[in-house]
């Protein structure tokens, strides 16, 4: 004999916890995509900031005191 009528799980809140599931595996893969795309983003500044600053080493315009004390400077961030 079946106790549930046809509702799904318990008193008919199947579909809400199929709603929150769904919600959730979207939110972790948006975070997901996002951690990521974020640290590359992060990556690229350090790494276009430091060509910069030796370019400019390069071309002399900055002294080597001047260049390590900047690129110290870029790699606390």
């Amino acid at each position: 004999m079946h106790w549930d009528y046809g509702w799904g799980i318990g008193f008919g809140f199947g579909w809400l916890l199929m709603i929150l599931f769904w919600a959730l595996i979207i939110l972790g893969i948006v975070y997901l995509v996002r951690l990521i795309t974020g640290s590359a983003k992060r990556g690229e500044k350090e790494e276009i900031a430091l060509d910069i600053l030796k370019k400019r080493y390069a071309k002399g315009e900055i002294n080597k005191e001047e260049f390590e004390k900047i690129k110290d400077d870029l790699m606390k961030m």
